[in-house]
């Protein structure tokens, strides 16, 4: 993998001047943590090919051990919920690089935006239709739409209103577990999702592609009615903002530019929030003294994943340029969506029907060793690939030739400046 001189001479931060942060210019240290985020956002979706959106909740289905239910308890509060949080905060800090990448080369930014959202829309669409209903690409893409209302606001704007958001979901979950606990879920609801995880285990270990792809597009899991799945799909765009709106902020200051600068500041910063995050979690999972804090993982797993974000910076700044450990991460970050969706192809083929049939097989901490296993794939085939293309993966091609608008997949400038390295928008 190639590196700039700067990235060389800094731990594989990468030491950027005044003119390469308003230029938009690429931030070494955040592909190393993206590919850190992939690898728990695999371990967190390695449940979900296993048994579904909604299998965990009826383990006894799958004839689970005691020792599956204490694995998946411990990734309920260490893995879930608390990795998709960090992509949040990178795809919010990406974009205004991206603008500002996009400022720099003298072009308008929102057209080549615009292009862009409505790519991962697509992408996400046919993504979520065609292979895998866990799909995250679409809802992306229509939240991007609403980040360009904030885009031009000042990191201090944009941290209150994360903020605010923030605790005012977390406030209002908070008081909807006090009016009603989770476990008043009514009956008849709890039976029609057991009735449908039952139907699914035949489905997905032994139909055919097309057998599956019709089952996920007919059958609800969740059994909501028309305005339910309206409300939904109006409210998870807002639920998910605060972290969008924290990377845009912390994109507007010098945060992961100076890594040898900020050391003492990441350490403080992922004890701080690690902490708070990781008790939030674990009280929501577990009982203490009969007492379950149903919602407080709405904050706890945010919380925990600024925790994992710094405490990443942290040992990954402190590596060296040639580490194999920092150029795995950095080349997993580099092509992400492509190492994304490649998750998607390769783990459908071992657990569906017309692949290896191991849906509600494995168990969970085989799945995680199997997680293991196919992260360290991917991340050596990340690195042969940009050992050969240094330029970008095939799906980050198609994004970065549609948002520039060139075949070839690079920015033209519209006035005579110094060329940059395109920076990487998270998908």
């Amino acid at each position: 993998m190639k590196t700039t001189g700067a990235v060389a001479a800094n731990g594989g931060g990468g030491l950027l001047t005044d003119n390469e942060a308003k230029s938009g210019s690429r931030v070494t240290l955040v592909d190393a943590i993206r590919g850190f985020c992939l690898f728990g956002i695999l371990q967190a979706n390695m449940l979900i090919f296993q048994y579904g959106l909604i299998g965990t909740e009826f383990f006894a289905l799958f004839q689970a051990t005691a020792l599956d239910q204490k694995a998946y308890n411990w990734l309920e509060v260490l893995v879930a919920g608390s990795f998709l949080p960090i992509f949040m905060f990178l795809y919010g800090y990406s974009l205004v690089k991206l603008r500002n990448g996009l400022l720099a080369k003298g072009r308008k930014p929102w057209r080549s935006l615009v292009r862009r959202f409505v790519l991962l829309l697509m992408i996400g669409g046919l993504h979520s239709y065609f292979f895998w209903d866990g799909d995250i690409l679409f809802l992306y893409g229509l939240i991007s739409f609403g980040l360009l209302l904030f885009i031009r606001c000042k990191p201090r704007t944009l941290f209150i209103w994360a903020t605010s958001m923030m605790l005012l979901l977390g406030g209002l979950d908070l008081l909807g577990n006090l009016i009603e606990s989770p476990d008043d879920q009514p009956k008849e609801d709890r039976l029609k999702q057991e009735e449908y995880v039952k139907r699914s285990i035949p489905v997905f270990q032994t139909g055919s592609y097309n057998e599956i792809v019709q089952f996920r597009d007919k059958e609800d899991p969740l059994d909501m009615d028309d305005f339910e799945l309206a409300a939904v799909a109006i409210l998870s765009p807002v639920m998910l903002l605060p972290m969008f709106l924290f990377g845009m902020a912390a994109a507007g200051t010098a945060l992961f530019r100076h890594p040898q600068r900020e050391r003492r500041k990441y350490l403080l910063w992922g004890l701080v929030f690690g902490s708070i995050g990781g008790a939030l979690k674990f009280f929501s999972v577990f009982s203490i003294f009969g007492v379950k804090l149903a919602g407080s993982s709405i904050i706890g797993g945010p919380m925990l994943a600024m925790g994992y974000l710094f405490l990443a910076a942290l040992l990954l700044s402190s590596l060296r340029p040639a580490s194999i450990v920092l150029r795995a991460f950095q080349a997993v970050g580099k092509l992400s969506m492509s190492n994304y969706l490649m998750q998607t192809f390769i783990c459908t083929t071992l657990f569906y029907g017309y692949g290896f049939g191991w849906f509600g097989k494995l168990g969970v901490v085989p799945g995680i060793l199997l997680g293991l296993l196919i992260y360290a794939l991917l991340a050596a085939a990340s690195d042969l690939w940009l050992r050969k293309l240094p330029f970008a993966g095939p799906f980050e091609y198609i994004l970065r030739a549609g948002t520039y608008w060139s075949i070839s997949g690079k920015m033209k400038p519209k006035e005579i400046v110094k060329q940059e390295t395109p920076p990487n928008l998270l998908f």
